[in-house]
């Protein structure tokens, strides 16, 4: 696998750390992979499928590598948008391909309604898009409660609820928020508070993430093919569901990708789905 060579790149509030696994004599277009609030880390067992192209993986604002340089306690997915609009613009090499998940989902999605000309296509695979679920309400309001158990108690009170609900399996029900709290130790969280406040999940991009308004006129017509990706193992739980109903939005049909959420993983933070799988489908969404 390409050894990737890192690069610093300031925009206001972080320096960006972005990694290029290079390939000169490539003619398609550079692939950038990311993820909200998953860093690079994430990417290298997909990025290694994909040797016959340039590659480029990046740590979001606020996540790994990528540290603030200001005193926000928030990242918007509009400010996520513009630091890839200027990465983008840095790589130079015209119209990208662009796989994200999760939140950079929801990233790249606000790229595209602004930047449709920097996409060539765009592969969004489980944006948590929780405004277009029929149960936005519990589920916002559990977003917000999952931020203000992590203000009040820490990382491993919030993350515990995290995890609960986005492995909640069908629609979120109405007062799920006022449920009692499960216990961090059974998810092998902390159960101290070590006085953090700095998460990029459950921290800066928890509400901001899953309340976002997405601009459906603009990503309708925007010259970027869309393609909207589900996990044939999540489809009923949040993520997988927000990612239907935004197929929907956009009057498209979701393509169906191996595994859950995680399914690209290959053993980066200990998780395993089915990447090989994954890439496979993923290059055949790419040369459609």
């Amino acid at each position: 696998m390409t050894v990737p060579d890192t690069h610093p790149l300031a925009v206001p509030g972080t320096v960006l750390q972005y990694d290029v696994r290079g390939n000169d004599s490539s003619a398609q277009p550079v692939l950038l992979l990311i993820g909200s609030p998953m860093g690079a880390t994430g990417f290298a067992t997909l990025a290694g499928h994909f040797t016959d192209r340039t590659v480029v993986t990046y740590d979001p604002r606020g996540a790994e590598r990528s540290k603030r340089t200001d005193d926000a306690t928030e990242s918007t997915p509009d400010e996520h948008a513009d630091d890839l609009h200027r990465l983008i613009s840095t790589l130079d090499a015209g119209p990208v391909d662009l796989f994200a998940t999760s939140g950079g989902a929801v990233n790249a999605l606000a790229l595209v309604a602004r930047h449709p000309e920097q996409v060539r296509t765009l592969v969004a695979h489980e944006p948590p898009a929780s405004r277009e679920l029929p149960d936005r309400e519990p589920v916002l309001a559990a977003c917000v409660d999952i931020h203000q158990t992590y203000q009040r108690r820490g990382y491993g009170p919030a993350m515990a609820k995290f995890i609960a609900l986005i492995s909640h399996d069908g629609p979120i029900p109405g007062g799920y928020a006022d449920r009692p709290a499960p216990n961090p130790a059974d998810f092998g969280l902390p159960t101290e508070d070590d006085g953090s406040r700095d998460d990029p999940l459950v921290g800066q991009n928890m509400i901001s993430c899953n309340h976002y308004q997405h601009d459906f006129d603009a990503l309708r017509v925007a010259s970027t093919r869309i393609v909207v990706a589900v996990g044939a193992e999540s489809g009923r739980m949040i993520a997988g569901r927000a990612a239907v109903a935004v197929a929907e939005r956009l009057g498209t049909t979701p393509v169906t990708f191996p595994g859950g959420h995680d399914g690209f993983l290959g053993g980066e933070y200990g998780r395993t789905g089915d990447p090989d799988a994954f890439a496979t489908t993923l290059r055949k969404v790419l040369t459609n």
